[in-house]
């Protein structure tokens, strides 16, 4: 019967150790499970913030490029409101021309017409470029023909058939000139 009972005890031992190995194995595995939890509910939580970031950055570019298309289509719009009352000038004078005999009200009426244009012009940004009995410059001047002149006009200006323009110091059109040589 001793032998029986320690037959029973050393049973008796293994059982409770392999009961803590199987309980150690099931604390491991429960720890793996609330980490590989615990991940993917990072890696879902990264996913939706990438998702909605990604969204709201498509969201911004497309308002932007709707914004620029606007700008771009009423960046006018100023200037064309100041040339309104020029172009009612302009109609005003076209119908006096009807009832009118005499010449010189008209031409101080298209003077006042034409000195209104310009200010409302130069007031954007718009220069005449002069031109006449200057230096010639390829950045400024457009040579259209060449004339034979005498040793102090070679190389100049000598008549601007069409006139060039600054905007805001930036040539916008070159002046087309004749330059004596």
């Amino acid at each position: 019967m001793a032998e029986n009972k320690e037959g029973q005890e050393i049973q008796e031992e293994q059982v409770t150790e392999n009961n803590e190995n199987l309980a150690g194995e099931t604390v491991e595995s429960t720890e793996t499970d609330d980490t590989q939890a615990q991940l993917e509910s990072q890696l879902a939580e990264a996913k939706d913030k990438y998702l909605r970031l990604y969204a709201e950055f498509e969201n911004f570019r497309r308002r932007t490029a709707k914004e620029k298309i606007e700008t771009i289509q009423n960046a006018s719009e100023g200037l064309i409101k100041e040339l309104i009352p020029v172009i009612d000038d302009f109609e005003r004078a076209n119908k006096s021309f009807e009832s009118v005999t005499e010449v010189e009200p008209l031409k101080e009426g298209i003077a006042l017409i034409f000195n209104k244009l310009q200010k409302t012009l130069a007031a954007k940004g718009l220069k005449p470029m002069e031109s006449k009995d200057t230096d010639f410059d390829v950045e400024l001047h457009e040579c259209i023909t060449q004339f034979a002149a005498g040793e102090d006009k070679k190389g100049k200006v000598i008549d601007e058939v069409e006139k060039g323009y600054f905007l805001n110091d930036k040539v916008i059109r070159y002046a087309k000139v004749v330059v004596g040589s």
